[in-house]
């Protein structure tokens, strides 16, 4: 009988204790969300052009490899969604872009790269997954920022410093460029690396069925005033 009246006593004082902690809004908290990473800071001078999205793409070719590589394929990831300027008076340039507005494996772009197969919708989407989730972690990294100057006296080289995965490497980048005094037309290709920036390329099988780690990037930037 003891032990019974001891039990509801305990039964009632925790329930008298939720009762008044609700009453008095003092509730365990619920997990606290985490703000989203702030996009890079572009600062262009008022002499500057500003890039135009839909007029510009930058290109990454990703190619597959290790001795199973015939059954993979080979991947173009696209962005038009640039946002930037160069500013010719002061020989540099600044652009981002968001790595979840990256499109995958355009039917059109993989024809340009001489691609000659088009992957299924479900590979399509595991490719997205497996980039942006695994390989890229775009949730914590979801910027790249790339910030250029041209070498000293050329005007066909640049010197670019590129910020992915929360890395910054620097490349020299051969460039096309055209101005004519409203607009400005700026091309150019490059190869760089994923462990460049700290990413181990994905890889299944023991790294039998992988993608390699060079990326092949080409721009074309049209920006106006």
């Amino acid at each position: 009988m003891h032990k019974k009246i001891c039990k509801w006593t305990f039964r009632s004082v925790c329930l008298a204790a939720l009762l008044a902690s609700s009453a008095c809004g003092t509730q365990p908290p619920g997990p606290t969300a985490v703000p989203a990473p702030a996009a890079p800071v572009l600062q262009a001078s008022q002499s500057a052009h500003r890039i135009v999205a839909g007029d510009s793409l930058v290109t990454i070719t990703v190619r597959r490899g290790g001795p199973l590589a015939r059954m993979g394929h080979d991947h173009v990831v696209a962005t038009r969604q640039l946002d930037g300027f160069i500013d010719l008076e002061q020989g540099r340039t600044e652009l981002r872009f968001r790595l979840d507005q990256l499109t995958v494996d355009e039917a059109a772009l993989r024809e340009e790269a001489g691609l000659e197969t088009q992957p299924s919708v479900d590979a399509i989407d595991g490719t997205r997954r497996n980039m942006f989730s695994k390989v890229l972690q775009a949730q914590a990294y979801p910027w790249v920022l790339v910030q250029a100057a041209f070498e000293p006296g050329r005007k066909d080289m640049l010197r670019a410093a590129i910020t992915l995965h929360g890395v910054t490497h620097e490349y020299q980048v051969p460039l096309q460029l055209r101005a004519d005094g409203a607009s400005v037309l700026a091309s150019g290709a490059f190869v760089a690396r994923q462990t460049d920036f700290g990413i181990t390329p994905f890889a299944v099988f023991g790294g039998a069925l992988a993608v390699k780690d060079e990326l092949e990037l080409r721009f074309a930037i049209s920006a106006r005033r």
